[in-house]
């Protein structure tokens, strides 16, 4: 029995790879679930594979767990669809959508087909595989990357000092005075203590040249 060897890559990270080996009798939805155990996404998420042209034009759509809409229009099911009747080209190419609600683009190729199955190998198999798969944020590990976010070696000066909105109506409200205040004051005594020279000076002759002590 022959062997399709598909290499499939992200459409927006074309450095992340897989190569996937797979019976020529086995289903689109045997890919579909072969592609995601490389990839470590949930597979049981609405995705289609399209028959595609060279130049990653979508043609005939094949699906799984298919809206209401795609059903009526009487669309192929992966799992009812054997890889060796959609392929026509020894290099055949289709494009696949993962995920509809939240899409990842990918490009599937045939680059290969070799003549005999390996009686040793459990099919699909997974040949190569180049880079990480992106994380994807869902209900279930939103949090996760929410906390992940934050964390930084980097000192937090507000959220240290539990600071909310409402406290910058305070420190307007105090004239500015807040980190800045101990500066301010030293400010404000030295002009005192200047002013103090003046006005404690017994000595002190006005304009005319008499003294205090004149008046007396």
């Amino acid at each position: 029995m022959a062997i399709y060897r598909f290499r499939i890559s992200f459409e927006d990270f074309d450095d992340i790879v897989r190569e996937i080996d797979i019976k020529t009798t086995q289903t689109f939805e045997d890919l579909h679930r072969a592609i995601h155990r490389s990839t470590g996404y949930n597979a049981d998420k609405s995705s289609s594979f399209y028959v595609s042209t060279d130049n990653w034009i979508k043609g005939e759509e094949i699906a799984i767990l298919p809206n209401q809409r795609k059903i009526d229009n009487g669309v192929k099911l992966m799992e009812s669809s054997k890889l060796s009747s959609f392929i026509d080209d020894p290099h055949q190419k289709f494009y696949y959508i993962y995920n509809f609600e939240r899409p990842y683009d990918f490009h599937v190729e045939l680059i290969k087909i070799i003549l005999e199955n390996d009686p040793n190998i459990e099919y699909p198999f997974l040949v190569k595989s180049t880079g990480e798969a992106p994380k994807i944020i869902d209900k279930t590990n939103v949090g996760s990357f929410a906390a992940s976010s934050t964390s930084s070696g980097d000192f937090d000066f507000l959220n240290e000092m539990d600071f909310v909105p409402e406290d910058a109506e305070e420190l307007e409200a105090m004239g500015g005075r807040g980190i800045n205040a101990e500066e301010v004051d030293e400010e404000e005594e030295e002009n005192e203590d200047e002013n103090d020279e003046f006005s404690n000076g017994d000595d002190y002759e006005d304009d005319y040249g008499h003294s205090d002590k004149d008046d007396y």
